[in-house]
């Protein structure tokens, strides 16, 4: 029986969590099971590597950042395979080039293509742990291109798909799932399980447990996913195809890496917003929220969020083809956070987003851009009030959820 395991740089901060990390790992390695490890980098080694870079050189290129920044995880698997080697059990540490993780070429941001397991499968039949680096693959070129911030995450799912694994075990410093951010929200609920849909959206939201394109991976590949604690034994969160719960809600998620930008004064005419969209989508420009505004003129905003990251590269796109959009002129800010409600139990609901709209009001926060899909409700608000909005939606459904469910 095939685990894959995935532990996160939290997980794994200091040498006496590796250790602890180490301990957990022998443990199941020793009731009979064959164990695949997807690590993190060690704490916070990526953030400080970027900032190296950046100090070396503020415009450096994508491909050598990236080369860079994959050491981190070289280096956590090498001393884990040298903590395990400490405890008695055998293990052996692999990079993406000998596990053989294909990649795309979009350095920073690759996306895997396949995986070739014959190296990982033959080091199983050696009775071998496996330590895979996570956030990487190797492109055609031979290239290390890493996945995305929250990519060691991707790594996992994938390899337990390619693997056909039992489950995938993803580890980190919360023991499961919470209704809410429990340092946040001190009222959450743990959940015991939750849909691939509403983990799907809850990681796209800004939940920071999972990584959006991981459950993406594990509902296509039908790969059972549990989330649990590194720290302290319990069973977790299982992700899977349907829940048995049926709660009102299954997460509220705030998200503060978002920039509004908004263009003023564009002619009213068919397929307008195509060309402004179009241009950003040629870039990789992920863009979410979207609110288009009409007076009595000719004219119209649209106003739009993307990540902060984007921020500078957005604005610059659009002023170079001012001409061609036509518009009159632009603004941005980036002190916002969106704040959004996951559920199942939502799109039978009508009173939701009634109950959303008022707690906001008893508190005095203002709304600055709405938008809702089946399972989904998510408002901008300015980012000081993010986390008295957190406390007061969450308390304000759980009450509802409570009433609906007597």
């Amino acid at each position: 029986m095939i685990i894959v395991q995935k532990y996160g740089g939290t997980s794994i901060g200091d040498n006496e969590r590796l250790l602890n990390v180490a301990k957990n790992i022998t443990e199941k390695y020793r009731e009979g099971y064959s164990l695949v490890v997807v690590l993190s980098a060690m704490g916070s080694t990526t953030d400080k590597l970027i900032s190296l870079a950046k100090e070396v050189n503020p415009k450096c290129s994508k491909r050598e950042l990236d080369m860079l920044i994959s050491t981190g995880e070289q280096q956590s698997v090498a001393l884990m395979a040298m903590a395990i080697h400490s405890l008695g059990s055998p293990a052996i540490s692999l990079n993406a080039v000998q596990s053989k993780i294909l990649c795309s070429s979009d350095y920073g941001n690759a996306r895997i293509q396949n995986i070739e397991t014959q190296k990982i499968l033959s080091e199983l039949e050696r009775k071998n742990i496996v330590l895979v680096t996570g956030f990487q693959g190797v492109n055609r070129y031979g290239d290390v291109a890493t996945l995305g911030r929250g990519g060691s995450d991707t790594t996992a799912v994938a390899l337990a798909a390619a693997l056909s694994a039992d489950t995938c075990e993803i580890y980190t410093d919360v023991d499961g799932i919470y209704t809410a951010d429990p340092r946040i929200v001190p009222t959450s609920k743990k959940l015991k399980e939750i849909s691939y849909d509403e983990m799907l959206e809850l990681a796209s939201l800004g939940a920071r447990v999972l990584h959006s394109r991981s459950v993406e991976l594990a509902k296509k590949h039908n790969v059972k996913l549990v989330v649990k604690s590194s720290l302290v034994k319990g069973e977790g969160t299982v992700v899977k195809e349907t829940t048995m719960e049926k709660m009102l809600i299954s997460g509220l998620a705030i998200d503060k890496d978002v920039s509004r930008i908004t263009v003023v004064g564009m002619k009213d005419l068919p397929g307008i917003a195509f060309k402004l969209f179009s241009l950003l989508a040629k870039k990789n420009i992920i863009v979410d929220l979207i609110v288009q505004t009409t007076g009595g003129s000719t004219l119209k905003d649209i106003s739009f969020t993307v990540h902060k990251s984007a921020q500078e590269e957005t604005v610059e796109i659009l002023e170079k083809n001012a001409d061609f959009l036509g518009y009159e002129s632009l603004s941005y800010t980036n002190d916002l956070a969106k704040l959004s409600v996951v559920g199942g139990g939502m799109a039978s609901n009508p009173g939701v987003a009634a109950s959303i709209f008022e707690a906001l009001y008893d508190i005095g926060v203002n709304v600055k851009m709405i938008s809702s899909s089946e399972i989904k409700i998510s408002v901008l608000i300015e980012e000081k009030d993010a986390e008295i909005a957190a406390n007061s939606v969450h308390e304000k459904l759980m009450a509802k959820d409570v009433e609906l469910n007597r």
